[in-house]
């Protein structure tokens, strides 16, 4: 089990970062393991991690290589024995679908 929280805000003088940590605080109880944070102006990501599976190298917020995409999720990938001898660790999966898509598809799903 883990916890994901967060916000997006485009109004001016809005700045609901303080919310940030008291969400995650009270996810708490889904991932007592491990926490992480993004945020950047108009938008933050909070997570709570319960480490089951790759204890040292799970932790979230991940982001690409030039810092300019971050993601949190939840979720088993199941075959990533194969994707990490394939891709060489997990970070590249999302890099090799900006990549692949196009920074014009995936500006599209965030719209």
């Amino acid at each position: 089990m883990c916890g994901i929280a967060g916000y997006v805000t485009s109004k001016e003088g809005n700045d609901p970062s303080w919310l940030l940590r008291p969400m995650a605080d009270a996810m708490r109880h889904r991932g007592p393991d491990d926490e992480g944070y993004f945020q950047e102006a108009g938008v933050g990501l909070a997570v709570r991690r319960l480490s089951i599976v790759d204890l040292v190298c799970g932790r979230q917020p991940i982001s690409n290589e030039d810092g300019t995409i971050h993601v949190v999720f939840n979720g088993e990938i199941y075959n990533y024995i194969e994707l990490r001898a394939d891709l060489g660790f997990a970070q590249e999966i999302v890099a090799a679908g900006k990549r692949s898509a196009g920074k014009k598809a995936a500006q599209l799903r965030c719209n």
